[in-house]
C-alpha cells in the first residue's frame, strides 16, 4: 500500500531511504518527513508494520509517480518467530491467545516446513493488516472482534526466492526472506507454525532491503538531511 500526501512547499524531484523506528506507522514517517523537509508532494512506497522496522522508500514530487516501481522490486527482511504460542495480530500487538505444544518439533520438520515456503506460494493477508475490505481496513474489523474466518479476505500469489532459518535458540527462529512484492511475513510466520503442527507469532522485523538500497544508505528519522537523497539515473 503506498500513501500520498499532497502539501506545504515546493516540489523537488528525489527519494529517500529511511529507517523506519519501531513503534511509528509509515504514515508517521511520511507526515515527519514531510514537514522536515517543507516537501509539497511525498510518499512512501511500501507499508510497514508499526512494531516493524527498516527500510521506507520516501517519493518526493515528480518521484511520486515512480511508486509503483519501488513498491515492484524484491524485499529482503530479517526477524525471529516464537514457536508454541500464537496473537491474533501475529505479532506483539495484540496479547497471547493460544499456546501449543513444540516438543515435537525438531530439525527434520524446521527444514521441511521451510522448503514449503520457497517458489511461487499463496498466503492469506493477516487480518491485522491495512488492506480494504468492503470499504474498512481488515485491522478496523479486527479491533471491532470480527474473526478472520468470518472474512472472505482474497488469497494473494507471491513468491519467495530465499528462506533461511537458524533454529539455535529454539522455540525462537531467526530468519532471513528475501520475496516479492506484496509477501506477508507474518502470513508466513502464521503458517510456519501451522505446518509445524503448533502455532506461533513474530517477536521482531526488519526489512534490510529493497532492490538495490539496503540499511547502509537508509537515514534516521531524527537525523534526517534532506540533502542525502536518492535519484534514479
Amino acid at each position: 500500500m503506498s500513501v500520498l500526501v499532497d502539501e506545504l512547499t515546493e516540489v523537488q524531484d528525489k527519494f529517500y531511504v529511511i529507517n523506519k523506528p519501531r513503534d511509528w506507522s509509515s504514515f508517521d514517517v511520511v507526515k515527519k518527513i514531510r514537514n522536515l523537509g517543507r516537501f509539497k508532494k511525498i510518499g512512501h512506497a511500501g507499508t510497514l508494520d508499526p512494531l516493524a522496522t527498516g527500510i521506507l522508500i520516501m517519493c518526493v514530487g515528480k518521484y511520486t509517480k515512480k511508486i509503483d516501481y519501488f513498491q515492484s522490486l524484491p524485499k529482503t527482511y530479517t526477524g525471529k518467530l516464537v514457536l508454541g504460542k500464537t496473537t491474533p495480530s501475529i505479532d506483539l500487538e495484540t496479547e497471547f491467545d493460544g499456546d501449543y505444544p513444540i516438543e515435537h518439533i525438531d530439525a527434520s520438520l524446521l527444514e521441511e516446513v521451510r522448503s514449503s515456503f520457497m517458489g511461487h506460494i499463496q498466503q492469506v493477508p493477516p487480518i491485522y493488516s491495512a488492506i480494504k475490505l468492503n470499504g474498512q481496513r481488515l485491522f478496523t474489523h479486527a479491533r471491532n472482534g470480527v474473526n478472520a474466518e468470518d472474512l472472505e479476505i482474497k488469497i494473494r500469489e507471491v513468491d519467495v526466492y530465499r528462506m533461511d532459518i537458524d533454529a539455535s535458540r529454539f522455540p525462537e527462529i531467526s530468519f532471513e526472506i528475501e520475496c516479492s512484492k506484496g509477501t506477508y511475513i507474518r502470513s508466513i510466520v502464521r503458517d510456519f507454525g501451522i505446518k509445524c503442527q503448533s502455532g506461533a507469532y513474530m517477536s521482531e522485523l526488519v526489512r534490510t532491503k529493497i532492490g538495490d538500497w539496503g540499511l547502509d544508505k537508509a537515514q534516521e528519522v531524527a537525523n534526517f538531511n534532506s540533502d542525502l537523497h536518492e535519484v534514479l539515473l
